[in-house]
This record gives C-alpha cells, structure tokens and sequence, in this order.
C-alpha cells in the first residue's frame, strides 16, 4: 500500500473524484472539507502526504499548512489552488509545502509529487530509526 494521504478542500465533489483517482493508484486517501476537521484529522489520525486546498472559507490553506508543520513537521504538504498567485506559492513554499500546483492538476505530476514526497517521509525515517545497543556495554552495535 502507498502513503496515507488526507485531501482537504471545501470543493466536495472535486476531493471526492481525487480520491477515486489516487485510490486507483494503491493510495489509501481520507477527505474532509475544511481546516478544522483536517486539524482534528491530523491529531488523530496523521497522514504521510496532507493535500490542501490553498482558498477555503474560515480557515485557508496557509494556516493549515502552519499549524500542521508546528505539530507535524514530517508530514509533506502539497498545495493545491485554482486561485493562488506566484506570492502564494513564494510563501507557502517558505513556509514548508512540499509542492504547490495551481488546478487543474495534471494527474500524472501531482503522483509524482506525491511519490517523492513519501519516500522522503521514508528516507527520513531510515535517518532517525535508532540504533540497538549491546546490552552488556551500551556500545552501539555495527
């Protein structure tokens, strides 16, 4: 199975249609429509790969994208926006999205975003996974 990801925007048929097309693909998806329940989502149940609408009503992408990063810095976030400008992008790239696309998407590249991002996720991972020490001396085992 591939990375977890959870779709947010308040676009319902649109999120819907994009998890038809990444569940076709062996990505296990969830979607909700607004920043709230995507916090509450990311609390309970993190995602690897979190793709955000960029322009919603309340709260918008980029202060989902901030929070997220405080208390989830390894998940890798993807910006998805039909209104987002070059600023937009310059920010929320600065702010530590890990792709910005404008929408329509082509399904192709937005897979191949989502891909690199998990296997950083996973190289990060190998990175921080400890070593098992000798139990005798406390030295680290080769």
């Amino acid at each position: 199975m591939g990375p977890r990801i959870l779709l947010v925007d308040d676009e319902q048929e649109f999120v819907q249609t994009l998890a038809e097309r990444l569940q076709m693909r062996d990505m296990e998806t969830s979607a909700v429509f607004d920043g709230p329940a995507a916090l509450a989502q990311v609390q309970s149940h993190p995602p690897q790969i979190l793709i955000v609408d960029l322009k919603m009503p309340g709260m918008d992408g980029i202060q989902i994208l901030k929070q997220v990063k405080q208390t989830h810095p390894g998940i890798q976030i993807i910006i998805l926006t039909g209104h987002g400008s070059e600023q937009d992008k310059i920010l929320c790239m600065h702010l530590g999205a890990f792709a910005y696309f404008q929408k329509p998407v082509d399904i192709d590249r937005l897979i191949t975003a989502i891909r690199q991002g998990y296997e950083t996720i996973l190289s990060n991972e190998q990175k921080t996974a400890p070593c098992d020490r000798y139990p005798e001396t406390g030295s680290w085992q080769p």
